[in-house]
């Protein structure tokens, strides 16, 4: 790093980076006085799979930790992604680097909420128009490589883990399974089922229109175009309870592998390429 910087801008070899971006990125960041911040890209998606899966999975984030651009004064609900990751070299200096992340699986978030716990100014905010990223191949590593992280158990304490998961089960894993369930409820017999079963199906039909008005809401962080399946999107509510149940699984075990490399599962250094 040239010890005369003033900034450091981190960036994945799989991010395409649009015309403009550290310019836009340095002069937002100073005019809000940050620390650090972050930036979620545009996804491109092409495959069926994921284009069903991958917007259930990003939507596990939205609905713990809010949409990009909103501030949160804990720091243990700071959100962060790596893919564009600018910070002031002052602080990098201050807190040594990368080391509060190095055995962390989510070590772009467990480092943000370091920073914000240190007592910078953080933000995450939405880079859909600075940055374009082809994260996975398919629906299958999608699931493997993306969800291993999703959990963010490295950045947050069990209690936290519980909670949240808990809050996705209610708001995102079971409304289109009970809606669903209950139809034949609604159609035949809807006065026998009682007015706490009725007004479980009504909560839960509200929460699946939720759902579906905040996939209206993401759409722009995603690239469909080159895809014939970009009308797959709209069916992404019927993967929600995968994607539930992909970040319980992730929350219950340590990953052991990723693209190709392999860790230990105690003390994630790498064993083999």
């Amino acid at each position: 790093m040239n010890p005369n910087s003033t900034w450091f801008l981190g960036l994945d070899a799989d991010t395409q980076p649009q015309p403009g971006l550290i310019a836009s990125a340095v002069r937002a960041a100073e005019g809000e006085g940050l620390d650090l911040v972050t930036f979620s890209p545009q996804f491109i998606l092409r495959d069926p799979g994921e284009m069903i899966l991958q917007p259930s999975l990003l939507m596990t984030l939205v609905y713990r930790f809010g949409p990009t651009g909103i501030a949160s004064d804990d720091p243990s609900r700071v959100m962060a992604n790596g893919q564009c990751f600018l910070c002031r070299r002052s602080v990098l200096e201050a807190i040594d680097g990368y080391t509060a992340a190095s055995g962390s699986f989510c070590d772009d978030v467990t480092l943000a909420r370091h920073i914000a716990a240190s007592g910078f100014k953080v933000a995450f905010w939405d880079g859909a128009k600075l940055i374009k990223v082809r994260m996975y191949e398919g629906a299958i590593e999608t699931w493997n490589e993306w969800g291993r992280s999703l959990d963010l158990k490295d950045a947050a304490t069990p209690g936290q883990i519980w909670s949240d998961l808990w809050f996705l089960l209610s708001v995102q894993g079971l409304p289109l399974f009970v809606t669903v369930s209950m139809l034949p409820c609604v159609f035949d017999g809807w006065e026998t089922i009682g007015p706490i079963s009725q007004a479980w199906f009504y909560v839960n039909a509200f929460l699946l229109v939720v759902r579906c008005l905040m996939g209206l809401a993401i759409a722009p962080s995603y690239d469909r175009s080159g895809s014939r399946w970009a009308w797959l999107f709209w069916l992404s509510p019927i993967t929600d309870v995968l994607a539930f149940f992909r970040i319980l699984l992730s929350a219950t075990t340590r990953p052991t592998q990723w693209r190709g490399r392999v860790y230990d599962a105690n003390d994630h250094k790498t064993l083999c390429n």
